[in-house]
This record gives C-alpha cells, structure tokens and sequence, in this order.
C-alpha cells in the first residue's frame, strides 16, 4: 500500500480493516502523516513491490487517485487502475487483469472504498478474449 498526503488518512482505515477483518498481510510504504509528500514516490515503491513479484497485489491512494495511478502505470508489467465504485474494481480484475486499484480518497466513501478493495482482490482474471488485449497494453 502507498498513499500520498491527500490518502494517508484512508490508507490507514483500509489497512486496519485488512488485517483486522481478511488477515491479508501489508506492505506500508507510506507515506504516515498528512505532511505534504509527492504521490510519485509512494506509486514507485509499490510498483517497484509488484514488479519484483513481493506482492499479489497493490493499493495506491491519492486525493483524486489520477495522479498517483499515472505514476504506476509508467511501469512494465503494472497495470494499475482507478476505481471508484466495487463494480469498476471487479471489472479492472476480470477483464484488465489489474494488478492495483487506485482510489480516490477525496471522493470515496471508506465503506465503498474497502468495498472497492475486496472486489478487486476476490476477483480472478477471465482471461480468455481479454488475454490478448491486456498483453498490448504494456508496449516493447
């Protein structure tokens, strides 16, 4: 998980529910106060963490969630996608095969937000005629 100033706040209350309420085991990487940081820095490490294959999957938070998934996306092999309610989340797994949900933390309830973040890690990828597109997404 990683969160900038603008989601630290939210980060905090879904990581408390995760390991208090599923036992899912969490990777902080800041940032730990509402002291002003830079969202790059905290989409970096958690892509870094996905990429190297030391997390299943990723949170990322920022206030409108555009900025700190722009930043992830710059990576190989991360597809991270913004999600405001549980259905967009659930289609980011099936069909896009995400590998972290981005939320936007000005503008999403905490109750739709960890609904957000369990329907993207309950949900497995279709594969199947979307296998093909999400290999063009990342380009050579």
């Amino acid at each position: 998980m990683g969160a900038d100033h603008g989601g630290w706040q939210l980060k905090e209350e879904i990581k408390n529910y995760l390991t208090s309420n599923r036992s899912i085991e969490i990777i902080d990487r800041g940032c730990y106060s509402d002291e002003r940081c830079d969202y790059p820095d905290y989409a970096h490490l958690v892509s870094k963490d996905i990429k190297k294959g030391d997390c299943d999957f990723g949170i990322l938070i920022c206030t409108t969630g555009n900025g700190i998934n722009m930043a992830a996306n710059k990576w190989k092999e991360v597809r991270a996608a913004l999600c405001w309610n549980s259905n967009i989340a659930k289609m980011a797994r099936l069909h896009n095969d995400a590998n972290i949900i981005s939320l936007p933390g000005g503008y999403i309830s905490l109750v739709e937000a960890i609904n957000c973040v369990i329907n993207f890690i309950d949900t497995e990828f279709e594969g199947g005629r979307h296998e093909n597109r999400v290999k063009k997404i990342s380009k050579k």
